[in-house]
């Protein structure tokens, strides 16, 4: 067992992990961590405070610096930065860093630059060439400067929903666990248009509470949580905007752009919404007040919480 280094690569670190490969001209500082089964490519630098989980992939080119955290089964594309400093003066050091996490699954595209401080959930992609300015949600998709989500892993999104959605038309496949759409009576005459639900009849709950969503930027998200015994009933009102659920399992994803068109989120659904309209409104009802401790704001923590046996 133990490791392969090239015969130009410097590793000063003692802690690396069987069959990990450090190629040419690669350099490792003393106090750096690196797993099993690494592939390390190239002119890499990776400072003290590193550390690199198993089954990583570093392509050539990319300086990790210190405060930066990779979880199992990253991939860094080639030259690739990492910063650490957000405001950077020559011959000043910082006392202490911003953490940088990379987590398990997630890939950066050759030439992104991550921002210091952030996050990149599990099985996020960042583009080729972004700059990354914000956290990055699990399993978003994100491109540009600044890097604004485009999309998520494994999701198709469903076509929009006409205006003259009507009880009779078929509903778009739902796949994931929990969720539901529910098209709303559309009356309209030469006065306008009027859309209606009926609770306990298309809200299949009783309301205690209900919050607007609006005048948000396009490239902000919103949600990105599940609840634990909440129960909602989500309707863009005006203008539209993207929702993606997924059940630890399946993920899907739905354009709302219509006031006859509700969605059903029973408890232990992870959603997302984001891509707003300029004149988005988004009407949620919720079935019980407001409680933080309801919330799992960490998808790790959601899945783990999905998962876990009946007692």
């Amino acid at each position: 067992m133990g490791y392969f280094k090239h015969a130009t690569a410097i590793v000063e670190t003692d802690i690396v992990g069987d069959d990990t490969r450090i190629w040419a001209f690669t350099h490792v500082l003393a106090g750096a961590k690196i797993g099993r089964e690494c592939n390390i490519c190239d002119h890499v630098f990776i400072e003290n405070d590193v550390t690199i989980g198993d089954r990583v992939t570093i392509k050539c080119g990319v300086q990790i610096w210190d405060g930066v955290t990779i979880e199992d089964r990253v991939f860094v594309g080639p030259n690739a930065t990492f910063t650490n400093d957000p405001l950077p003066r020559s011959k000043r050091n910082l006392q202490s860093v911003p953490r940088t996490i990379i987590k398990r699954g997630a890939s950066v595209g050759a030439n992104a630059t991550i921002l210091p401080g952030l996050t990149i959930g599990e099985d996020a992609v960042i583009g080729a060439g972004a700059v990354l300015t914000h956290d990055a949600p699990a399993r978003a998709v994100l491109f540009g400067n600044p890097a604004r989500i485009t999309g998520y892993s494994g999701v198709k999104a469903q076509p929009a929903v006409p205006l003259a959605a009507s009880l009779d038309e078929a509903t778009p496949d739902v796949r994931v666990r929990g969720v539901s759409l529910v098209r709303m009576p559309l009356i309209e005459d030469t006065r306008g248009m009027l859309s209606a639900a009926e609770i306990r009849k298309h809200v299949p709950f009783d309301v205690k509470r209900f919050f607007l969503v609006y005048s948000v930027p396009t490239e902000h998200v919103r949600g990105e949580h599940a609840h634990r015994t909440l129960h909602q009933f989500l309707v863009c009102v005006n203008g539209r905007c993207h929702l993606m659920v997924d059940d630890g399992d399946e993920r899907q994803e739905f354009m709302l752009n219509s006031p006859a068109l509700g969605v059903y989120l029973q408890p232990m659904v992870w959603s997302v919404q984001y891509k707003y309209s300029s004149d988005a409104v988004l009407l949620v009802l919720a079935s019980d007040y407001y409680d933080a401790s309801d919330y799992i704001r960490d998808y790790s923590e959601f899945v783990r919480t999905i998962r876990e046996p009946i007692r």
